[in-house]
């Protein structure tokens, strides 16, 4: 797996809209944060249009997105947002210049197909907060500065209190870290596009699903075999959503017990996801992930 060179002063990056629509408030937030880290910040052609719930027709997104990969000057593709819309893009995409000369591509969520994309093609990626998050946020952020950090080289060592120790499975893991937002990887599966390492570690989060649709997700991943090639399971923030009583037990108890069988650490409610809080982690890239009843420690070395 290729990493990209990390970010040095004056690099230039591109701001786009691969999925869906923003406001040119928080795009033009997150170029001055940026601009005052020593980067050279322009926002593509369209970034800002609003076509639906798109940022422009897809022949628009696409040709935004094509033309960063291509351009050897810029170093970094900076997704402005998520909401829907990335995979229109995936078959037209032409990876011979990107793979010549690497870059990095920073989102989550429905940026979850381009990461896979990226992976595909041998190249590493940036799983972590975009325009909007870096805007509301602002830049003493603790998730904006590690961003910052992990695209300019620094290694990323995580320890963060055990949120559900009770859940948690200790032990320790080094791996491929790979996955993202759990909705758009499983959509994936079966594609050209997914390549499930083996002796991964799997990152999951998701927004807005119910307790049922994730169970469902989750033994769609169990049946096509991707947790029987894992080393660990991080399961992040699984957001805006109501428990259902109906079923047997809570969302990440659910999840435990899909995978009850097998022996890999696992870490429930890790700071990853549509939250204040969303640590960067470098897809494609490896780490060791250790599980102990007080903290869960995540390193990433480069």
């Amino acid at each position: 797996m290729k990493r990209p060179p990390f970010l040095k002063l004056n690099d230039k990056v591109v701001i786009l809209s691969p999925a869906g629509n923003i406001c040119a408030e928080h795009v033009n937030k997150a170029t001055d944060i940026m601009r005052e880290w020593g980067l050279e910040v322009t926002v593509s052609e369209n970034a800002l249009r609003e076509t639906g719930r798109f940022s422009g027709f897809v022949e628009q997104r696409w040709q935004d997105l094509q033309r960063a990969m291509d351009d050897p000057d810029v170093k970094l593709i900076f997704c402005s947002r998520g909401g829907y819309g990335a995979v229109h893009l995936l078959d037209r995409l032409d990876f011979s210049a990107i793979k010549k000369q690497p870059k990095w591509l920073i989102g989550y969520s429905d940026i979850t197909a381009l990461h896979t994309a990226w992976q595909s093609n041998g190249i590493m990626s940036v799983h972590g907060p975009m325009a909007q998050h870096f805007s509301e946020e602002g830049a003493a952020n603790l998730s904006v500065l590690y961003s910052k950090a992990a695209l300019s080289g620094k290694d990323l060592h995580y320890t963060v209190p055990a949120a559900y120790p009770f859940l948690n499975r200790e032990g320790k893991a080094s791996g491929t870290l790979f996955g993202g937002n759990l909705t758009v990887y499983t959509s994936m599966l079966g594609s050209k596009y997914i390549k499930i390492p083996r002796n991964g570690i799997l990152l999951l989060e998701d927004i807005g699903e119910e307790p049922y649709r994730i169970d469902r997700m989750i033994y769609q991943l169990k049946i096509a075999g991707v947790f029987d090639r894992l080393k660990g399971l991080i399961v992040g923030q699984f957001t805006e959503y109501e428990e259902d009583n109906t079923m047997y037990g809570s969302l990440y108890e659910s999840i435990l017990s899909a995978v009850k069988e097998y022996d890999f650490p696992i870490c429930f409610g890790y700071p990853v996801g549509h939250t204040s809080i969303n640590l960067p982690i470098i897809m494609g890239g490896n780490a060791t992930l250790t599980v102990n009843k007080e903290n869960v420690l995540l390193k990433q070395r480069y």
